[in-house]
């Protein structure tokens, strides 16, 4: 299977911090583009740049090729999959679908065999890389479906990131994403307790991230985030509603697994109590308000 940019349509469901530009850099290919978004707004530029609008999911699913999704929560997944109204009920024969929420490995499971009793091609492919990785076309891809699947589908995700890997079947690419949610997890608390001891040590925290930002402590989190943590730049790149949530799954999985994940609860219950505060709607950042604070 190839997918010629000029006569391929792709449907896009999900428009946010990162699915705006997902979709905008499909739409740049040449691919025919179709859209579809709980907040009709969010759409509007990508619809001006020549995508085609459609009011609902069953009215966009037989019109494309390939349908992909990135929206907030596994029950926002089951209900675009898997409800009456949804992709699986309405999409074309032969369609590849692609799940780039961050969602629960056992959803994916779930709705790849519902696929397959449809001719459906589906794979889950949650991303990594925040909104910068995003608007640069430079997210981490992390990929469960079958090989031939995943192997038709790699321009696509060519258009989106740059480290694209199979994982293996459904439901490893989400797997996948909550080994790299746990890591950042507790990662995000040393980048947190680093810059806030800087401050009470009296130190220039731009001064001190150009020593560890290149040294054995560098991060992705400590370096990117980092310096917004210093300008007071608490924005969302990534949402704590959304970290709280991703972490949850992570949670169930492990126990699922029976593994105790100890630095998982810790950043857990501290992100909780920021929410608790009033910021989950802030980017996972703002945590250091709370551990600077403490």
């Amino acid at each position: 299977m190839s997918f010629d940019p000029a006569q391929t349509h792709i449907g896009f469901i999900g428009l946010g911090v990162m699915g705006r530009s997902m979709a905008q850099h499909l739409l740049d290919a040449g691919y025919q583009m179709h859209v579809f978004t709980r907040t009709k707004s969010s759409a509007d530029a990508i619809v001006a740049a020549g995508a085609t609008w459609h009011d609902s999911i069953a009215d966009l699913a037989p019109h494309c090729d390939i349908v992909i999704t990135i929206v907030g929560f596994p029950q926002d997944v089951e209900q675009v999959y898997l409800s009456n109204d949804g992709i699986i009920a309405h999409a074309k024969n032969d369609a590849y679908l692609i799940d780039m929420t961050t969602s629960s490995p056992a959803l994916a499971k779930q709705i790849s065999e519902a696929g397959a009793e449809k001719n459906l091609h589906c794979v889950d492919a949650p991303v990594s890389g925040g909104d910068v990785g995003a608007r640069e076309a430079r997210l981490s891809i992390m990929i469960g479906g079958e090989a031939a699947d995943v192997n038709a589908l790699k321009p696509i995700f060519e258009c989106m990131g740059e480290n694209i890997v199979h994982q293996g079947p459904a439901g490893a690419g989400q797997h996948c994403k909550m080994a790299n949610q746990i890591a950042i997890a507790s990662g995000m608390i040393g980048v947190c307790e680093a810059l806030a001891y800087c401050e009470k040590a009296g130190l220039d925290q731009t001064t001190v991230l150009k020593s560890i930002g290149a040294g054995a402590a560098a991060s992705w989190s400590l370096n990117t985030l980092g310096p917004r943590i210093i300008d007071g730049n608490f924005d969302p790149g990534f949402f704590i509603k959304h970290f709280i949530k991703d972490m949850k799954i992570a949670a169930d999985s492990s126990s699922d697994m029976q593994f105790d994940a100890k630095g998982l609860a810790l950043a857990l219950s501290l992100y909780e109590a920021h929410a608790a505060n009033g910021g989950e709607n802030e980017g996972t950042q703002a945590l250091y308000k709370l551990i600077a604070n403490s």
